[in-house]
């Protein structure tokens, strides 16, 4: 798992001694309900969670299986399920107390504390407060405001959990009015994915399916840590390891959770000191040095293909695949061989014996699947850092066969399925023909905003109205600072939460705060008690339907707000049946089904298919629809992804998510698996860095952006703390240190915030 060198090293830092799992996860969702006070609902909730005919987790898209276990929850499942069932309220009377202004002042985690919101509101700017007004009130103001602009000056954002059904009904209503201007949380995380892999296999998603990890022979994680973000992945990896398939990681820190696992299900873990090693090999590879570090592997494929052919005349490249299926091998090849291992060790932060260990792996490995997250995304040449990862995949074959492939592990619940059903600006990627005949309207089909454009388009007062389906969207961007100013110059502002947050209280001219139903919640519309649905990492379709008691009797569902807003800023379509589908919404789904007819075929029957429905891919059927009509191989623009040069006193600071949040949402001050407690309020650097940089542990200082723009970015109040890190980088908590992130600092071809290596200073 980890080199004694590895271990030793870690002495002297702050660090977690125990496992992933086990008894510090069961205390940790204690720990929660303690805070939240759930209602005895909760229980139940929990018990039907991620399984047939029970409600979908709002936290991670991990896959649901066909045979669940009997917790189908992970620790950051049930936190967000006993988050959602707080008995907590955040009620008019609240509002009646506090302005908006000493609310701005509350801490996200306090902010969120307040509970549940309860009623439609509206911010009075004349006493500064949020006051209670009816629903009708709320969407014939809004209806009035959007009639009055132009619609390409609009806004329609959406987080990632919300459902296929609310998401085809959002997207549709921003089409009927007039505009493409579908941003939604991708844009800030996997949007990279989307681009780099649509444009090199044809498929914007990843193309493993769930059985995929009862196959393979190696995994392969880089910048992803499924301990925080996706715990429930660790039962198949677990599982994986047990029948003998190894775990390679690269990634800048040692997550617990690819290091060892205790399986809270497992009496005999739980009750002895039994645990799994989940990686054999764990490289902390430099922050924007993936790109190097997978050259290296190549590299050394490459040395055993020509090893191995003239001593054996065997193969190590699938050469069948690479003629058959792919294009630019030649070119791929000659880069790489002209690539020196002096600069791969350098660029990577790696020993070359360590890489090759890594492709040892791979070479030997008759099927792998490589995983990722936004260490990967996040990075001014994210793109590349994708690409170069599929070349590594394309040279044995390993895309579109089983046991093999490339999996991608998304954040928000629903936040691929968002893009399945129409949700973004791209109009090439939406059935715009299909629509128009069925709904009898012209579509735009000019390019709308993504989150970056969207920012940009406010500061430059392009922009006047934003509605906000869930999410925080000013706490999760870029240039906070400067974002925030701009914003209050918007005309329309509306925000649909099930919390408050800090994105409720930057508000513009007319500004609405308008409370939904939660996803573990009983949705009783005119026909009964509805369910939704939404795709996981896999592409798998899943039901979900709550039961318990909605926190208000005065709140909607997402869909009937979606149709309130519509029906109040549209003129009258019969083809367009917002009051029948909000009654049913099974007649979305016959729509969606309309509209995407190859995928979601007897889309109503297939609702609750244990462990979901597959709605293909055609990467994975090695179609590949792509300009050559092959898988491509591509040349990265560089050895890194870093988008800057270093320079003395310049760091490469990785913005971390805690064991106590989901995004940004902050469960609590916990984050166990790296051993820090009690604050989000530090600098995280490598001792050897502490010393040379004459600072001392324990010490306060403050980052500034070191972009070269010449804008002044300052986050203050940070306490210095030793940590296991390569050498020149740094790690501090996001949200809280997007405002050192510019906002033109971005992945090149997706526009995805590159949050993972932001140049920054040390100020003393």
């Amino acid at each position: 798992m980890g080199t004694e060198r590895d271990k030793g090293a870690e002495q002297g830092t702050v660090h977690y001694s125990g496992t992933e799992g086990g008894w510090g996860s069961v205390r940790g969702i204690v720990e929660t309900a303690l805070r939240e006070r759930p209602k005895p609902a909760a229980l139940d909730a929990l018990r039907r969670q991620n399984k047939p005919g029970g409600f979908m987790c709002v936290s991670c898209a991990w896959t649901k299986p066909k045979h669940p276990h009997t917790f189908e929850f992970c620790e950051n499942g049930a936190k967000a399920t006993l988050w959602e069932l707080t008995s907590r309220r955040c009620t008019p009377e609240f509002f009646a107390e506090h302005t908006v202004t000493e609310l701005k002042g509350w801490k996200d985690y306090d902010l969120e504390q307040t509970g549940r919101l309860t009623h439609p509101m509206r911010y009075d700017h004349a006493t500064d407060k949020y006051v209670p007004c009816s629903w009708n009130e709320a969407f014939d103001a809004i209806g009035r405001e959007l009639k009055a602009i132009d619609p390409k000056s609009a806004i329609f954002y959406s987080s990632g959990r919300a459902s296929l059904e609310t998401s085809y009904m959002y997207a549709l209503f921003a089409r009927l009015y007039g505009h493409n201007n579908l941003p939604d949380s991708s844009n800030m995380c996997h949007e990279t994915t989307s681009v780099a892999l649509k444009d090199v296999t044809g498929s914007p998603v990843g193309t493993c399916i769930l059985s995929d990890f009862d196959l393979c022979d190696a995994i392969f994680f880089f910048g992803q840590n499924p301990g925080t973000n996706s715990p429930r992945l660790l039962h198949p990896l677990q599982e994986a390891v047990k029948r003998g398939c190894k775990i390679v990681t690269f990634n800048p820190i040692r997550e617990k959770g690819l290091e060892v696992f205790k399986n809270p299900q497992s009496p005999k873990e739980m009750l002895t000191p039994a645990a799994t090693p989940i990686s054999c090999l764990y490289l902390q590879v430099k922050t924007g040095g993936d790109i190097a570090a997978i050259t290296g592997m190549m590299k050394h494929v490459f040395a055993k293909e020509a090893e191995r052919w003239a001593a054996e005349k065997i193969h190590v490249l699938d050469v069948d695949f690479i003629e058959q299926h792919t294009d630019g091998f030649d070119a791929l090849k000659a880069h790489v061989d002209g690539t020196s291992w002096e600069q791969i060790e350098q660029e990577s932060g790696l020993v070359r014996a360590d890489i090759e260990a890594a492709a040892d792996v791979y070479i030997e490995a008759k099927r792998s699947i490589a995983m990722y997250g936004m260490g990967l995304t996040q990075h001014v040449h994210g793109s590349d850092n994708i690409k170069q990862l599929v070349n590594l995949f394309l040279l044995k074959g390993n895309i579109g066969r089983d046991g093999a492939g490339i999996s991608p592990v998304r954040g928000h619940s629903n936040v691929q399925g968002q893009r399945t059903v129409g949700i973004s600006e791209k109009p090439e990627l939406v059935p715009l023909d299909r629509l128009a005949e069925q709904y009898g309207f012209e579509p735009p089909r000019d390019e709308g905003r993504t989150t970056v454009h969207v920012c940009e388009g406010i500061q430059s007062g392009e922009v006047k109205a934003f509605i906000g389906l869930g999410g925080n969207f000013l706490r999760a961007i870029p240039e906070q600072e400067r974002m925030e100013a701009a914003w209050t110059t918007l005309r329309l502002t509306v925000q649909i939460a099930t919390k408050l947050n800090r994105s409720h209280l930057i508000n513009g001219q007319v500004a609405y705060l308008l409370p939904c139903l939660g996803r573990s919640e009983e949705d009783m519309q005119v026909t009964g008690a509805q369910a939704v649905t939404m795709e996981d990492s896999l592409s798998c379709i899943h039901g979900s339907i709550g039961r318990a008691t909605p926190a208000s009797p005065d709140l909607k569902s997402e869909p009937a707000i979606v149709a309130g807003l519509a029906k109040a800023t549209l003129p009258p379509n019969p083809k367009v049946r917002w009051d029948d589908w909000v009654a049913d919404y099974g007649l979305v789904r016959d729509a969606i089904e309309e509209t995407y007819p190859e995928q979601f075929h007897d889309f109503n029957k297939r609702v609750f298919t244990p462990g979901g429905f597959y709605r293909g891919n055609s990467a994975r059927e090695r179609v590949w629809k792509t300009k050559s009509g092959k898988a491509d191989f591509t040349l990265p623009k560089k050895l890194n992804s870093w988008g800057t040069e270093d320079k003395d006193g310049r760091w490469r600071l990785m913005t971390l998510r805690s064991n106590d949040q989901f995004n940004t949402t902050i469960y609590g001050y916990s984050d166990r698996l790296r051993g820090i407690e009690g604050t989000r309020d530090v600098l995280l650097m490598n001792p050897d860095d502490i010393a040379a940089a004459g600072l001392k542990q324990g010490q306060i200082v403050g980052l500034a952006s070191d972009a070269d723009d010449g804008m002044d970015r300052q986050v203050g109040g940070l306490t210095v703390t030793p940590f296991l890190l390569p050498r020149g980088c740094i790690g501090g908590y996001y949200p809280e240190m997007n405002p050192l992130v510019p906002l033109s600092w971005h992945d090149e071809e997706s526009k995805t915030p590159a949050g993972k290596s932001v140049p920054v200073r040390i100020v003393v």
